[in-house]
C-alpha cells in the first residue's frame, strides 16, 4: 500500500511538473518573439528585403506565430530545440556545454550553505538568547537582506582587486569557484540557519526529547537522531524553494563574476535575440526545479518514516 502510494505521489508530482514547465516554455517562446524580432539580429542593415523574406522562410519565421509555435511543441516533444541563431550549433548542444558548469557551481553552493546553516542553527537553538544566538542572527538578516549581486561585487573589490587573493571571474581552479560559491549560497544558508534554529527550539520541547533523557540517551544522540531529525523537515521543505533560487540567482552572479555556465549564455542570448537558446535554457531550468522540488517531496520519507507517501 505504502509503495503504491509513493508511486500514485510521484506520478501525480511529475504530472504537475510537466504542466509547470509547459507553461513556463509557453510563455518565453510568445515572449521572445514580442520583445526583439530575430531578423534584426539576423539581418544586416544593408539587407534587402527579398534577404529578410528568405531568412524568415530559412528559420520559420515567415508563419503565422501559431504555427511556429504548434511546430516548437512537436519539435520540444522530440528534444528537438532548434539551432542557435548565432553559429547554427543544435541550441541543446548548446546549452549541455554549459549545464556542467552551473551544477557545478549550484552544488558546491548548495553544500556550503548546510555546511554553515545546519551548525550555526543548531548551535544558537541549543544556546538560545546567548552572543552566539544574537550573532548568528544577526549573519541570518545580513545573508537575507544583502542582495548577493552586490555582495559578489564587493567580494571581488576586497579579495580579488584589493587583496589580490583570489581571482576576480573565470573558472579552471578551485580558486575561481570560491567567490561565485559563497555569494550564491550565503542567501541560502541565512534561510536554513533560520529553520534550523527554530525547529531546534521546538523539537526540544516536545515529549520524546523529554522521554529520551528519561532514559538516559547522551545529549548528543538526542540531539543528532532525534531532534535534529525532527527539525529538517522545514529545512527540506525550503530546500526545494532555494534550489530554484540557486538556479535563478546563477543567472546574475555567472554574469558578475564570467562564470562560463547557463545562466550566463542565457543573459548573452537574449541579448542577441537567439530564441533558440533562450527557450532550451529556460526549459532546462525549469525542469531542473522542478525535479528538486519533486526531490524534496519524497525525502520527507527518509527524514521522518512516519510521514505516509500519500499524505499531502
Amino acid at each position: 500500500m505504502a509503495g503504491n502510494s509513493l508511486w500514485q505521489v510521484l506520478a501525480s508530482r511529475l504530472l504537475q511538473g510537466l504542466l509547470v514547465v509547459l507553461v513556463v516554455v509557453t510563455i518565453v517562446f510568445f515572449v521572445s518573439r514580442v520583445a526583439r524580432d530575430p531578423i534584426q539580429y539576423l539581418a544586416s542593415d544593408e539587407s534587402t528585403q527579398e534577404e529578410i523574406e528568405r531568412l524568415e522562410e530559412i528559420f520559420g519565421l515567415d508563419d503565422h506565430v501559431v504555427v511556429q509555435y504548434g511546430r516548437f511543441l512537436w519539435e520540444t516533444a522530440q528534444f528537438d530545440f532548434g539551432n542557435s541563431l548565432v553559429n547554427g550549433r543544435p541550441a541543446l548542444n548548446e546549452v549541455q556545454s554549459r549545464l556542467g558548469k552551473t551544477l557545478q557551481l549550484g552544488v558546491a553552493s548548495l553544500i556550503f550553505s548546510l555546511v554553515l546553516g545546519l551548525p550555526l542553527g543548531v548551535i544558537a537553538a541549543l544556546r538560545r538568547g546567548s552572543p552566539t544566538d544574537w550573532f548568528a542572527r544577526l549573519l541570518a538578516v545580513i545573508g537575507q537582506a544583502t542582495p548577493n549581486f552586490w555582495l559578489g561585487l564587493m567580494m571581488i573589490f576586497f579579495f580579488s582587486v584589493e587583496l589580490g587573493w583570489l581571482p576576480t571571474g573565470g573558472s579552471g581552479s578551485l580558486k575561481h569557484m570560491i567567490l561565485p560559491t559563497v555569494t550564491l549560497g550565503l542567501l541560502t544558508s541565512a534561510a536554513v540557519m533560520r529553520l534550523t534554529r527554530s525547529g531546534m527550539i521546538d523539537a526540544m520541547g516536545t515529549d520524546f526529547v523529554r522521554t529520551a533523557r528519561a532514559k538516559g540517551l547522551r545529549e548528543g544522540t538526542i540531539i543528532s537522531r532525534h531532534a535534529l531529525r525532527h527539525a529538517l523537515l522545514p529545512v527540506a521543505t525550503i530546500m526545494g524553494i532555494q534550489v530554484g533560487r540557486l538556479i535563478a540567482g546563477s543567472v546574475i552572479i555567472e554574469t558578475v563574476f564570467s562564470w562560463p555556465g547557463v545562466g550566463r549564455l542565457t543573459i548573452t542570448a537574449i541579448q542577441g535575440g537567439d530564441f533558440p537558446v533562450t527557450q532550451t535554457a529556460i526549459l532546462l531550468i525549469a525542469a531542473t526545479i522542478v525535479l528538486a522540488n519533486i526531490a524534496v517531496d519524497l525525502s520527507y520519507r527518509l527524514i521522518d518514516p512516519r510521514i505516509r507517501a500519500g499524505a499531502g
